[in-house]
């Protein structure tokens, strides 16, 4: 599958042309009294249910609270996003919930603190777990809903596309030499240095990885064992290291070499001013993340306020400033509401990337949990 190669917003063509067939069994709802009196935001659908988005403010702030989780503020310029969303609407006191959690973990969180007050309100999952986490989720469409590819969305609104990128290899240039290809990671130069972002069986970056170095290795997304056999054989060069890649990991020199998506490697130059990151030539790994709102939602009105929120040119810009693809970037670009000199700051796509359908995803975490933890150990 081939992609375009021009810059920022090919993952749209990518996912596209991949028909990721996401499919939902919610039906529509009807209209709700437009003063929001009566209105059970638990069930709203949409901002029209809810009486309009003033309503839905204004139901919001009553709640005065908004549950979130796994938002590191470095994540694709979520600092940023969070901060702006507070600043908008200061009446509702943001909740930040284990930012460092993976995509399980979110979902470990909600069944964990079920009909309490201390339950995430939304999440944002990479797509193996989105994928079979659908039970969890309150169907909900946004107002600019149609300006994401039907390919990036649930048909009924329980689960959309938000930001996406490549699986990229960043480096500490100062001590590492730049690698040209995947193998090049298996040679003693690297030596106790190469890292994941998290657990494959948890997260879904490392999910991601383990995908990238399968088609990489010349397999397909129908199969990571390839992908999991590398793993093995960087494990047993000593070059493997078991820390969870983070921004501090990086500054502390304890993951020089992370395999990670390219708008999170791309962050460590902040505080790294010789790290660099690179997408490696050959077939090219594309994903995206997704948010969901909570079915248990303690703050259902804040919950739908939230995604309203993130869905907006302002929002969409601001993840385009943390280096990430945004879901509506095709829609914006046309409509000429993409911020242009963020745009052509984006590295070029790959032109040979493939992205997984649910099916291979669904797959993907069957085969890596069953063979993972042997590989590694």
């Amino acid at each position: 599958m081939h992609v375009r190669t021009t810059r920022g917003l090919a993952l749209v063509a990518v996912a596209a042309a991949a028909a990721l067939a996401l499919s939902g069994c919610a039906g529509s709802a009807a209209p709700k009294s437009g003063d929001g009196a009566s209105v059970d935001f638990k069930t709203v659908k949409s901002a029209k249910d809810a009486g309009g988005l003033e309503a839905l403010v204004a139901a919001a702030e009553k709640e005065g609270a908004l549950n979130v989780i796994a938002l590191p503020h470095d994540w694709a310029n979520y600092g940023e996003i969070i901060a702006a969303f507070k600043a908008k609407y200061p009446k509702i006191k943001m909740n930040e919930i284990t930012p460092d959690a993976s995509s399980s973990e979110e979902i470990k969180a909600a069944e964990a603190n079920k009909g309490t007050d201390q339950a995430p309100d939304v999440f944002d999952l990479g797509a193996t777990v989105a994928l079979a986490s659908t039970d969890y989720f309150a169907p909900y469409k946004v107002a600019t809903w149609a300006d994401v590819p039907d390919t990036l969305k649930d048909a009924d609104g329980l689960y959309v596309a938000d930001i996406g990128g490549y699986v990229s290899v960043g480096y500490d240039s100062a001590k590492y030499p730049e690698p040209k290809s995947l193998d090049d990671l298996l040679k003693p130069e690297y030596k106790g240095a190469v890292a994941l972002n998290g657990d494959p069986m948890k997260a879904g970056a490392a999910i991601a990885a383990v995908g990238w170095a399968s088609v990489q290795s010349g397999g397909t997304l129908d199969d990571f064992t390839p992908g999991i056999d590398f793993f093995a054989k960087l494990n047993k060069a000593g070059n493997f290291v078991k820390v969870q890649a983070t921004t501090a990991t990086i500054v502390q020199g304890e993951t020089p070499v992370v395999i990670n998506w390219d708008y999170l490697n791309a962050t460590a130059t902040e505080k790294v001013p010789t790290w660099k990151t690179v997408i490696l030539p050959g077939k090219g790994y594309a994903g995206y993340y997704f948010q969901a709102i909570n079915v248990d939602a303690p703050h259902p009105a804040a919950a739908r306020l939230w995604q309203e929120f993130l869905y907006t040119d302002e929002a969409q810009n601001m993840w385009l400033k943390g280096g990430a693809r945004p879901s509506r970037g095709e829609a914006m670009a046309k409509a000429g509401t993409i911020d242009k000199a963020l745009y052509e700051k984006l590295p070029a796509a790959p032109t040979d990337a493939v992205l997984p359908t649910k099916e291979q995803s669904k797959k993907a975490g069957e085969t890596i949990t069953e063979k993972w933890a042997a590989a590694v150990q």
